[in-house]
């Protein structure tokens, strides 16, 4: 499991968050101001929330079994349910009232778009020209060889940028140390080749005759390696 802070920067006072976590923020149109490290009291509320969360909905819940996972967010949510219309001493009302009367006029409506979550990861184009991404090799422009690169990979696409510029675009690869190229990328010398597959050799091949094909495929046969081309 990857781990991964929302502070990239731990200034004592202007710290930066990571990129993937402002994406989020953006998205949403909302603002972040992280807490000094080792200050519960900056975020009293939410140590607050966390605590009855651990009282009123895991210690309820934590001797009961469940079968799937929509039973459990049922009881979770009758428990927040109760959690939000009981009446607390110290508020003299219960928090659903609170936020009906306060909170909900100050809502922001919801973007048009989902939010995709995306990770950020800085790298380097090798001589081949492709980038490593969780185990899966994407090709950039060869002109970019050894050049410092960002990408942003979701469960789906993975985006390439140099200086702040998109320069690359792939669909997301499995982990299998595969690669996947685009031609565009391929400098002359390399997709002037790349087009010779198996299936062109042979037609290539039966065009000038049948002693050619039989040589091709005499040749074919004893050299493995050439089969996966």
């Amino acid at each position: 499991m990857t781990r991964w802070s929302n502070v990239s920067i731990r200034r004592l006072y202007e710290p930066n968050v990571n990129r993937t976590y402002q994406e989020m923020a953006d998205h949403y149109d909302t603002a972040i101001v992280p807490a000094r490290p080792n200050k519960p009291k900056d975020k009293a509320k939410v140590e607050v929330g966390v605590q009855v969360a651990l009282r009123w909905i895991i210690a309820k819940l934590r001797k009961r079994t469940f079968f799937t996972l929509a039973e459990l967010n049922a009881a979770i949510r009758d428990c927040i349910e109760q959690i939000n219309n009981r009446v607390t001493r110290h508020l003299g009302t219960c928090r659903r009232a609170l936020f009906e009367e306060i909170e909900r006029s100050e809502l922001k409506s919801l973007p048009a778009t989902d939010y995709v979550f995306g990770q950020w990861k800085q790298c380097r184009a090798g001589i081949d020209y492709h980038v490593e991404i969780e185990r899966h090799y994407y090709s950039v422009p060869y002109t970019l060889v050894r050049q410092e690169l960002w990408a942003r990979y979701t469960v789906s696409t993975v985006e390439v940028f140099h200086r702040g510029t998109r320069v690359a675009v792939h669909r997301r690869g499995p982990p299998n140390r595969g690669h996947t190229t685009l031609p565009e990328h391929m400098p002359s010398s390399h997709w002037r080749y790349a087009d010779w597959t198996l299936p062109r050799i042979m037609r290539e091949a039966a065009e000038i005759g049948p002693n050619t094909t039989a040589l091709v495929e005499i040749i074919l046969r004893e050299k493995r390696h050439l089969v996966g081309c």
